[in-house]
């Protein structure tokens, strides 16, 4: 089992967030230069810490903690939505293409780059923060896109071998559940 750093709780929260209609764009190299500057820039203005992430073609996943006394990530999850699509949408638009809007979205002067809301779960213990960081990096496995967690650049998993919370191999060579990921088995 890797030796997780501890997280204050209260203000961490783990999230998932995708692209409308599952489009696969979040990992193309302009996107995630655009996502990475656009995610600076909001921490920038509102600070938090990415605590695990790991991004996907049409989602991601990771862990914030925000200042003390500070639960407003829905503001952050705005900018970043917002900045994203105005920035990205020739790019995605170029490499894959148009995305049609639905008439909801459109009464709404919504884009089509993301889906409308975003999931959220307040990290409520370490055993809660381990068990969404374990699935955050087995991730890219689950959905079939590398044999091991250590394979798949895009995602913390990289950093948490470099401070020694993982060995390079976990996660390879067997496959394991949601439940056993959040610590339900």
């Amino acid at each position: 089992m890797p030796n997780y750093k501890r997280a204050r709780f209260g203000t961490t929260y783990f999230f998932t967030v995708v692209t409308h209609q599952r489009r696969k764009i979040l990992c193309l190299d302009p996107c995630r230069e655009i996502l990475r500057d656009v995610m600076k820039q909001t921490r920038d203005a509102y600070p938090f810490t990415i605590e695990a992430m790991v991004l996907l073609p049409e989602h991601l996943h990771c862990i914030w903690k925000l200042p003390e006394n500070d639960t407003n990530y829905s503001m952050r999850w705005g900018m970043i939505k917002k900045e994203f699509t105005k920035r990205a949408r020739d790019v995605v638009e170029k490499m894959v293409g148009t995305a049609h809007p639905t008439a909801s979205r459109m009464k709404h002067g919504e884009g089509t780059m993301w889906q409308r809301r975003f999931w959220e779960h307040e990290i409520r213990d370490q055993e809660d923060f381990n068990a969404h960081v374990e699935y955050i990096h087995y991730n890219p496995v689950k959905h079939g896109l590398a044999r091991a967690p250590i394979d798949w650049e895009y995602s913390s998993f990289g950093r948490y071998v470099k401070e020694g919370i993982y060995d390079r191999e976990w996660g390879a060579g067997r496959d394991i559940t949601f439940d056993e990921a959040i610590g339900n088995e």
